[in-house]
C-alpha cells in the first residue's frame, strides 16, 4: 500500500507579481446573471488571495468583429474591440477561457474568441518565438447538459496549439442533470456545493499558478528549436544540415 504524503502549510512560492485574465464567454451581457461567473469567482478568489491581479472580461459586452485578422477594421469592419482585449491577453501570465455548453459544444462567443486569438498567433516575442509562449492557459465550463469534457478538449487543444503551456488538470466544469434543469447558480442546483467541481476548480487554479511561476522565473520557454526566423533561415537544429547547426 502506498502512503500519499499530505502537503500542508504555506504555498511554496509568491504569486503576487502574476496577472490573470479570465474571458467569460457567456452569451449574457452585463449585468445579467452569468452562471459561468459563479465558477469563475471560485477560481478568482484563490488567485486574489495570493495577490494575483485578476481581470474578468465578458467578450459579449464588446463589439468583437468576426474574422481571423488582428484588427478587422482593416478589413471592412467599422468597429472591432479585439485589439484592446488582445492587449489584456498579452499582459497576462494566465489566461482562462470560461463559458457555457450549448448543443454539446462551446458557445459561439468562445469560438469567436479562439478565432481572434488565432488571428494574432503569428506575432513573435522578443526571442523570436510565437508571442503566446511563456503563458499558461486553462478553462472552466458550465451547463445543464453533457459536453464539459468535449468543450474542455477543444479549448485546451486550441490554446496549446497557439503557444500556451497547459498544466495538469487545467480544466474544471459543472453540469446538472441532462435536459432542462437548474444551472450552476440556481437555487437547489447543488453546483456551488459540488465537491468534485470545487476540487477540480481548486486544482486547476493552483496548477495554473505553479506553472506560471515556473515559467516566469525560468524566463519562459527556452528559444532553442522553436524560433520562426531561424527555421526560415534554414536552421534545422538537430537535423542534418551542415550550414545551420
Amino acid at each position: 500500500m502506498v502512503t500519499t504524503p499530505v502537503t500542508a502549510g504555506p504555498p511554496p512560492a509568491r504569486y503576487d507579481d502574476l496577472r490573470a485574465l479570465v474571458l467569460n464567454c457567456t452569451l449574457k451581457r452585463s449585468p445579467e446573471l452569468s452562471h459561468t461567473q459563479g465558477l469563475i469567482d471560485r477560481s478568482a478568489r484563490i488567485m486574489e488571495a495570493q495577490g494575483v491581479q485578476v481581470d474578468i472580461v465578458r467578450p459579449v459586452d464588446h463589439p468583437i468583429a468576426t474574422g481571423v485578422w488582428p484588427d478587422m477594421t482593416d478589413h471592412g469592419w467599422e468597429r472591432d474591440a479585439w485589439p484592446e482585449i488582445y492587449e489584456q491577453v498579452m499582459g497576462a501570465d494566465i489566461l482562462v477561457l470560461a463559458g457555457p455548453i450549448w448543443l454539446g459544444d462551446n458557445s459561439s462567443v468562445t469560438k469567436r474568441v479562439i478565432e481572434r486569438l488565432y488571428a494574432c498567433s503569428s506575432a513573435l516575442n522578443s526571442e523570436g518565438q510565437y508571442a503566446y509562449y511563456g503563458r499558461v492557459g486553462g478553462c472552466l465550463i458550465t451547463g445543464n447538459e453533457d459536453g464539459a469534457k468535449h468543450c474542455s478538449m477543444n479549448v485546451l487543444y486550441s490554446l496549446q496549439h497557439l503557444g500556451y503551456t497547459i498544466p495538469p488538470q487545467a480544466d474544471a466544469g459543472w453540469v446538472g442533470e441532462a435536459g432542462p434543469g437548474p444551472s450552476y447558480l440556481d437555487a437547489g442546483s447543488g453546483g456551488p456545493e459540488n465537491e468534485f467541481t470545487y476540487r477540480n476548480c481548486t486544482f486547476m487554479t493552483w496548477n495554473l499558478l505553479h506553472l506560471a511561476r515556473m515559467l516566469k522565473d525560468g524566463g519562459g520557454i527556452p528559444a532553442y528549436g522553436n524560433q520562426r526566423a531561424a527555421w526560415d533561415a534554414g536552421c534545422r537544429y538537430d537535423y542534418e544540415n551542415p550550414e545551420h547547426r
